[in-house]
């Protein structure tokens, strides 16, 4: 047992990030206990759980931050904390949260009705974009390009059955060039960006961007940390686009995938770095 104590990973699958903090941890000397999050109990009020630090690895936001928040109840530290994993995860309030601390994002509306998103369109102009409040790989986005779309869209919306898809995410399309850059940020330091370019205007690396190593200025090192700061800081992704007036975060990733961003980067170990923060704040 390390003199952080014991610690979890609790996952949905071991993709090759899961596998790289777990031999991060083996080459440290460190037990961390794979947790699926199919299988894990939280009795409320029962004994003590057998971690004492959990890092959240679950592809699920809200399997995630219920499972983070019974840990929490029961004096468990995690990375990222429950707060910041909802902050984050949910693009209403990490907008909130960005928008408070004068970070520079797309203009955004909220609404909650299929009238008044068109409103909220409408105000917006077009081409604009529709995004679910939760989600990640960009999936569930789509570029509206005239009312008549909207309309269609909005109504296909309401019909599912998820009830964050009734709360509309209205924003500003960016005119941008093909790509977007991500950045990590762990603790207070940025450690590793990437740029992901693809002729898709949705450049996630999950839906085939290539990706290629950012330099890091310190305008965008220093515009990283202030975004990940204003959701409350951790193990966080930072996603910029060059807009036509600068850079514009558009939004903060509390679980971050990072296969793609280490294949770009030479000289980091992701993994070890993160766990090292895990172990930081298991000690504090």
């Amino acid at each position: 047992m390390s003199s952080a104590g014991r610690l979890g990973l609790f996952y949905t699958i071991l993709r090759p990030e899961e596998k790289w903090l777990l031999a991060a941890a083996s080459a440290r000397g460190i037990p961390l206990e794979p947790m699926h999050d199919e299988g894990v109990l939280f009795p409320i009020g029962g004994a003590p759980p057998p971690v004492d630090l959990v890092l959240n690895r679950s592809v699920s936001h809200v399997r995630g931050l219920y499972a983070l928040r019974c840990w929490e109840g029961a004096g468990v530290k995690t990375v990222n904390s429950a707060d910041v994993t909802e902050r984050a995860g949910d693009k209403v309030l990490g907008s909130l949260a960005l928008a408070r601390a004068g970070i520079p994002t797309p203009r955004t509306i909220v609404a909650l009705t299929e009238d008044a998103a068109l409103r909220a369109l409408d105000e917006i102009g077009y081409p604009a974009v529709l995004k679910p409040p939760i989600g990640s790989w960009g999936r569930l986005i789509a570029r509206v390009r005239d009312r008549e779309e909207a309309e269609q869209i909005l109504e296909h919306k309401s019909a599912l059955s998820s009830p964050t898809q009734s709360i509309f995410y209205v924003q500003e399309h960016v005119p941008k060039p093909q790509r977007d850059l991500r950045i990590l940020v762990v603790g207070d330091e940025p450690i590793a960006g990437m740029v992901r370019t693809s002729s898709e205007w949705r450049t996630n690396a999950a839906r085939g961007a290539t990706t290629e190593a950012l330099p890091l200025s310190r305008e965008l090192s220093d515009l990283a940390t202030r975004a990940a700061r204003a959701v409350g800081g951790g193990v966080l992704a930072v996603d910029v686009m060059e807009g036509p007036n600068g850079y514009v975060v558009h939004e903060v990733n509390p679980t971050p995938e990072f296969k793609a961003l280490q294949g770009t980067t030479s000289g980091v170990d992701i993994a070890d770095r993160i766990l090292a923060y895990a172990l930081e704040v298991a000690r504090a």
